[in-house]
């Protein structure tokens, strides 16, 4: 017989002061996050006893999501704005460093038992948090998009290079192939993405590994003619950062399940080395790359390194990789659902973003190549994100990640609902940030008005520093009144 959920007993509230979406948790609590099962959890509070796992999965779920090939690209990128190797190389390893701040922030999962974008409305209000959480849904299927178009591009290839040429059928089943190794495990939940990432991570890690040992050898190690100016530093690190910062809004949709005791200390280590290790060293494959060869079009510059052999696999890699990074960002986009309202389960509401995908998908690869442009556009987003992803790192960091659970599914019940489900000291922040971010961005779409007097500096992530400066000074001492105790 199905038991309520804690979010049912509680009597919880979306978005608009609405029912949230309900669970069908089984009485059995080892159904409800098991390998190869529907998980029946969504946004609703794990409760303890259904609390499982250890610190050391968050390596193996970073380190396996990171292993994909857009690292490769951005370090070829930093050499591209004008680095040298060991500059390059130095841009690479400190956003891999970026990943203790996204690791640290999963506690705030361990706390609440609950989702990233659930827990931000501590910041923002309830209201006011759906704006970002409509966007987070679109850049989430905006890479998954792309993710999906590379490894379907990569597994075309791969069979090309079998022998079969099947033109648009080839690429239909390239794309199939790809979309049901996505959308199955993101589909069965948290369990098995945790196991399917560990496992992949393997393969990927052996793969990447033989990688860096045809690449990085021939690299150019020598120093360039002049330096690369104010613009390109800034640009390379706006590259290597923006993807660990992209993940600010999902760590607690990972660590939601785990025990309530276990510690920061080796939560945040767990999940800053996978994520810096796998990030480090496949940024380091493009930088070499980039110091050997043309890599504007990067997976054909990379083959070029190569030994015949061994392009099959490296395509291969590019397809897994892809996979690994599309089921963590399809299955928070799931949860994103829940947090905008969508009156479903977790399981149903993967169903939009996987239809979403699909059709994305398609267009991108039968109908008209808006690859490029919609990178564009999706980079041109880290002037909301990289505001928002300050006032909540603040948030959490202020309030020690103390919150009232119960009251951040409460709607307009709770404490959180603020003045009309708005959080004055958030959303001041927030647009503090933004006109900052917007006013130093330097983009193919956008270039802000003081990039120019800056020498072409784009400090668009600095953003997230003046958000979280200005939260800092509105909210500081307020916050108490809605923070339980130790």
């Amino acid at each position: 017989m199905a038991q309520q959920s804690d979010a049912d007993t509680i009597g919880t509230t979306g978005t608009g002061g609405g029912p949230e979406p309900a669970t069908d948790a089984a009485a059995d609590p080892a159904a409800t996050d098991e390998v190869f099962r529907v998980e029946t959890h969504g946004i609703d509070p794990i409760p303890d006893d259904e609390r499982h796992g250890s610190a050391k999965d968050l390596f193996w779920l970073w380190f396996g999501s990171n292993l994909t090939f857009t690292y490769v690209i951005n370090g070829a990128l930093a050499v591209g704005f004008g680095l040298s190797f060991w500059q390059a190389t130095a841009v690479v390893v400190l956003g891999g460093l970026s990943f203790f701040a996204i690791s640290a922030a999963g506690l705030s999962g361990v706390r609440t038992g609950t989702a990233t974008l659930v827990i931000s409305r501590a910041a923002f209000g309830v209201r006011g948090n759906w704006p970002a959480g409509l966007l987070n849904w679109v850049v989430s299927i905006g890479y998954t998009i792309v993710n999906t178009v590379v490894g379907t591009l990569a597994l075309e290839a791969f069979l090309a290079d079998l022998g079969w040429q099947g033109g648009n059928l080839a690429r239909a089943l390239a794309l199939a192939v790809t979309l049901a190794l996505t959308f199955v495990v993101a589909m069965w939940g948290h369990a098995t993405v945790q196991f399917a990432e560990r496992w992949m991570a393997y393969v990927l890690a052996v793969g990447f590994a033989a990688l860096l040992v045809f690449v990085l050898p021939g690299a150019h190690l020598t120093a360039r003619d002049g330096a690369p100016g104010a613009a390109g530093w800034s640009l390379a690190f706006v590259v290597m950062l923006a993807g660990p910062f992209s993940y600010v809004p999902m760590p607690a949709d990972y660590t939601r399940y785990l025990p309530k005791t276990t510690s920061l200390r080796a939560l945040t280590w767990s999940g800053a080395l996978g994520g810096f290790l796998s990030s480090v060293a496949l940024g380091v494959i493009g930088v070499a790359a980039a110091s050997r060869t043309d890599m504007t079009d990067a997976v054909a510059g990379t083959e070029r390194l190569l030994p015949g052999w061994f392009q099959p696999v490296f395509l291969a890699l590019v397809l897994l990789g892809s996979v690994t990074n599309s089921i963590i960002t399809l299955y928070s986009s799931s949860l994103n659902l829940q947090v905008l309202g969508i009156p479903w389960s977790r399981a149903k509401a993967i169903v939009i973003s996987a239809a979403v995908t699909a059709l994305g998908s398609l267009g991108a690869l039968f109908l008209t190549d808006f690859t490029e442009s919609l990178l564009s556009f999706l980079s041109l987003l880290i002037i909301v994100f990289a505001p928002w992803g300050g006032v909540f790192l603040a948030d959490m960091l202020l309030r020690r990640c103390r919150y009232d659970t119960a009251a951040l599914h409460s709607g307009r019940a709770g404490a959180y609902w603020y003045r009309s489900g708005y959080h004055p000291a958030g959303m001041a922040a927030l647009l503090a940030g933004m006109l900052f971010a917007a006013l130093t961005c330097d983009s193919e779409l956008w270039t802000g008005p003081l990039v120019a007097p800056l020498g072409g500096a784009d400090l668009t992530l600095g953003g997230a520093v003046v958000s979280g400066l200005v939260y800092w000074a509105l909210a500081g001492r307020s916050l108490s009144a809605t923070t339980p105790a130790a």
